[in-house]
């Protein structure tokens, strides 16, 4: 009983923080901040998770919707750099170097959060990454202070991960991320 309480009050939360917070692209206001999260990559290639990520920021930045873009990943040699290899698709697909910021400490939502704001300065970002995750990544930034909304990216994904990941979500991110906002980490 205790676990499904848990679980059921951590969905309860997220759905609260994030409810009217998911935006279609046509909605981002012009000149947005956007915080990508990092995922997987191989090879100095970005995985199935992290292109579709990244092909939504470039969509919105060549409509003008975004003018910042934050990579924020983990940028550890055996992680593959998330965010270098996140810069370097960006540059690629048209994105100015200028207008991207890297942060390799971001090795996971929460510390993506926390650095968007105490180290970027970041109080309003638009988030990309996709829809299992999307609602979870608002609730921890709105937590952090940062006036949060988001687009769900796309994925061109196996079916089975698609499904490992909101299972994932449901039974362990969420319920992590709530008690990590009430332990005040």
């Amino acid at each position: 009983m205790t676990v499904e309480l848990i679980i059921t009050i951590a969905a309860t939360w997220v759905y609260v923080s994030s409810s009217g917070r998911v935006l279609d692209e046509a909605d981002v206001p012009a000149g947005s901040t956007a915080l990508v999260l990092g995922s997987l990559v191989a090879a100095g290639e970005p995985g199935d998770y992290v292109r579709g990520r990244l092909d939504t920021a470039v969509d919105l930045y060549r409509s003008g919707r975004l003018s910042q873009i934050i990579n924020s990943g983990n940028g550890s040699a055996a992680a593959g750099d998330e965010p270098a290899v996140m810069r370097r698709y960006l540059e690629q697909h048209g994105v100015d170097a200028d207008d991207i910021a890297d942060d390799p400490l971001g090795v996971d939502t929460e510390a993506s959060c926390r650095r968007a704001g105490e180290d970027f300065g970041v109080t309003a970002a638009v988030i990309i990454t996709q829809d299992f995750h999307l609602s979870r990544a608002i609730a921890l930034c709105r937590h952090r202070g940062i006036d949060a909304t988001g687009v769900a990216a796309r994925c061109d994904c196996p079916t089975w991960t698609l499904l490992r990941n909101h299972v994932r979500e449901l039974a362990l991110a969420r319920p992590r991320a709530l008690l990590s906002t009430i332990s005040g980490q």
